[in-house]
């Protein structure tokens, strides 16, 4: 074995200036500890267990806690999750009487759920809040036997989706799709006709043509994310500085004005409110601190209720610059991160809109 910095160069992985991750060689690691939250919240918060057979009513709540940690490590295009968590599921049970309709609460708990045991069935307890009356039996047997696979089944789903890369799942697949090499032609075969030109479009069509895309330098987000809530509820929710200091654990100031000033993340992200329509609209000029003074991309939320208790949420941010101040080129992804990861899914997590 070749002494430490003896070995052949052509084996040795280097640091880079650029500190660029070539091909994944070294690990990359991703944090999914949030991302486990909101998707462990969308899979068992509101989960109809029984609907009035035998007189009884009974359904999951909330995911009132999770704690631990959850991480996926990628190297070279190969996923290995990690996590060791536990969490604490409320539920509810009601039965109507002649007396009136009679209600109990409780509690599943998973004490330990982990990689390790990811081919296995994790343990779930179920206990009851108060005291042990008839119907608190009742209720508690009822989880026990008809909740218990219910709840089991949507961590599977949670285990099988950590399993392909958590969050990390679409990057994969981008990577994967785009390192795909063009079919090589067969040995032999004549080269392929070279493919006309098409016609110089005209001068108004050029114009046309120009206006779709993004000014050099810049680029444009743009996502539909699903929730299962009313449109005026988001709407507060993304309008009032409370609440997004609950879900970011971060200060914020918030302007409900059209002209007023906004502040998010301890000041990260600063801009003004252009158009507010309660419940269908929110346009922002939208900023990090870190990027070119001066420079303001546009933000548009488009609020859709196409039933009641379902809302669509249409979000185009543009003129988001390439680069911040500081010649970092990772500004268009940890934006569109950002959106999905730190404000979506944890508004999903935190009120339960989560699908």
């Amino acid at each position: 074995m070749a002494r430490y910095g003896e070995g052949d160069k052509r084996w040795i992985v280097e640091e880079r200036a650029d500190g660029t991750n070539v091909h994944n060689w070294h690990w990359a690691e991703r944090d999914c500890l949030e991302w486990s939250r909101a998707r462990l919240s969308s899979l068992l918060a509101g989960l109809t267990v029984l609907d009035g057979e035998g007189g009884l009513t009974l359904r999951t709540v909330a995911l009132d806690k999770l704690d631990g940690e959850a991480y996926v490590n990628i190297r070279k295009g190969k996923v290995i999750p990690g996590y060791e968590l536990s969490l604490t599921l409320s539920w509810e049970a009601e039965a109507a009487s002649e007396a009136g309709a009679a209600k109990v609460a409780g509690a599943a708990e998973v004490p330990y759920l982990a990689d390790e045991n990811a081919d296995e069935d994790p343990d779930l307890r179920v206990t009851v809040r108060g005291d042990e009356t008839p119907l608190a039996r009742r209720a508690k047997d009822a989880f026990l036997s008809r909740g218990k696979p219910l709840v089991l089944e949507k961590i599977r789903e949670f285990v099988a989706a950590m399993a392909k890369g958590g969050p990390a799942k679409d990057e994969l697949e981008s990577k994967k799709t785009s390192a795909k090499p063009a079919p090589a032609a067969a040995p032999g075969a004549a080269p392929a006709a070279k493919k006309e030109e098409p016609p110089a479009p005209e001068p108004a069509a050029k114009e046309k043509k120009a206006k779709g895309k993004d000014k050099e330098g810049f680029k444009t987000i743009e996502m539909t994310e699903k929730f299962y809530c009313r449109a005026k509820d988001i709407y507060e929710i993304l309008m009032d500085e409370n609440r997004w200091k609950g879900f970011t654990q971060s200060n914020a100031r918030i302007s409900r004005d059209v002209g007023g000033e906004f502040s998010l993340f301890d000041g990260s992200i600063t801009g003004v409110n252009e158009e507010l329509q309660e419940g269908k609209l929110i346009a922002q000029k939208w900023r990090f601190g870190s990027w070119p003074d001066g420079l303001y991309s546009s933000v548009r939320l488009v609020f859709d209720e196409p039933e009641s208790g379902v809302t669509i949420i249409k979000l185009k941010q543009t003129d988001v610059p390439e680069e911040d101040k500081y010649g970092n080129s990772t500004v268009v992804e940890n934006t569109e991160r950002g959106w999905r990861e730190l404000i979506f899914q944890r508004i999903r997590g935190v009120f339960g809109f989560g699908i």
